[in-house]
């Protein structure tokens, strides 16, 4: 048990040092990785740290608890200085499982709280303003238009190659009964999957995001990733189950811990998100769609969005899974960066970007949530003299 609580506070240690690293020029880990195997010494203690990591114990067998710390902190302390030590992975990229394994095998958390895990992935940086650059269909006429933004930018999807390549590719399977299911789901969110990776943001965009007037719009924003297959299913699990579930697969597990990075929100800040970029929000927001973890808008009236699950049978893990299920639901940053990019906005739209200075963004994050019951929301966002009102779909209090 010694030896357990050793390894624990090894693998708490290492998490802890990772999450400060800067950014530099860092490689995928499938590269650092066959770096580190072609290097005996390297090989030896990136095994020896997996072993300590995953808490096998069994090869430490002639080890007393002091003998297999030290043994482990000479693991991590020598690997510190390998490019292994801070290895990240892109979303969408060749061999994406593989690296995200190779992650996840290196920062493994014992902690069992997917809310104090550091995104794998290798920050993109974009900005909303970048893409409307590129999309005329989401700038700020559609906002103003009396017509159907959404289907407008299904239309603006078909007139695109890609766009229409890839939304052909997930519709099928999305709407082909089996002989005992509505579709097969597994290959529904694959293509989903591919489609939100590969097709440009100003299209996958424009169609998720869109800003709505009426009914018809919301409803056919919602209906986007053909809810019916992607989405629903029989009975709503509880939503701390589904949290285990997507755990225990590597692409779900890392894209609810990129929402979590890139959604954090915090009220001090000018666009009420932590890191104070929309973009890349939305980017971790739809990365999640073909994942267990689906999300989507919870009804046609408002900007809410939710997995397919609820907190009933909690038990006494009421609080914590409704902490999980309001970070999507009453997440005011993620409302705010559907609306901005509906109104062809961004957070340098209103004044210069000034980073929220904190400990730790899964400090602020945990200390926000416990919170989240007794503050006020309010989501609507700063407007600039010349710039169009927010929000042509209010969002529901």
């Amino acid at each position: 048990a010694r030896v357990g609580l050793c390894l624990l506070s090894i693998d708490v240690l290492l998490s802890a040092e990772v999450s400060g690293l800067p950014g530099g020029d860092r490689l995928d880990c499938v590269k650092a990785s066959d770096q580190c195997l072609k290097e005996q010494s390297c090989s030896t203690k990136f095994r020896t740290l997996r072993q300590c990591v995953a808490g096998k114990e069994s090869n430490f067998s002639r080890a007393t608890g002091l003998e297999a710390k030290d043994e482990c902190r000479s693991a991590m302390e020598a690997l510190k200085q390998k490019s292994l030590y801070n290895c990240r992975c892109k979303r969408g990229m060749k061999k994406e499982k593989n690296c995200l394994r190779i992650y996840w095998s290196m920062y493994q958390s014992l902690q069992g709280n997917d809310l104090l895990e550091d995104s794998p992935y290798e920050p993109v940086n974009s900005r909303l303003s970048d893409i409307f650059r590129l999309a005329p269909i989401v700038s700020v006429e559609p906002v103003l238009s009396k017509g159907n933004n959404c289907l407008d930018a299904a239309k603006a999807c078909n007139l695109n190659d890609t766009c229409k390549r890839f939304r052909s590719a997930y519709i099928t399977p999305c709407t082909s009964s089996t002989s005992n299911e509505i579709c097969n789901k597994r290959k529904c969110h694959k293509a989903l999957r591919l489609f939100f990776d590969k097709v440009p943001p100003k299209h996958s965009y424009g169609m998720l995001f869109c800003s709505c007037r009426d009914v018809a719009c919301t409803e056919r924003r919602r209906q986007t990733i053909v809810p019916v297959c992607s989405y629903e299913d029989r009975e709503k699990p509880n939503c701390l189950n589904l949290q285990e579930s997507c755990k225990k697969n590597y692409i779900c597990r890392s894209r609810l811990a990129d929402f979590f990075t890139n959604c954090q929100p915090e009220s001090r800040s000018v666009s009420s998100c932590l890191k104070e970029n929309y973009a890349d929000c939305l980017l971790a927001y739809s990365g999640l769609i073909g994942t267990v973890m689906t999300p989507n808008y919870i009804d046609s009236s408002s900007l809410s969005v939710a997995p397919w699950c609820d907190c009933s049978n909690s038990g006494n893990d009421i609080d914590e899974c409704l902490k999980f299920l309001n970070f999507f639901q009453d997440n005011i940053c993620l409302k705010n960066a559907i609306q901005a990019f509906g109104n062809g906005t961004d957070v340098n739209v209103w004044q210069p970007i000034l980073p929220v200075q904190t400990t730790t963004a899964t400090t602020t994050t945990a200390s926000r949530l416990k919170n989240t019951g007794s503050e006020t929301t309010n989501n609507e966002i700063p407007s600039h003299n010349d710039s169009p009102a927010c929000a042509s779909l209010q969002v529901r209090e």
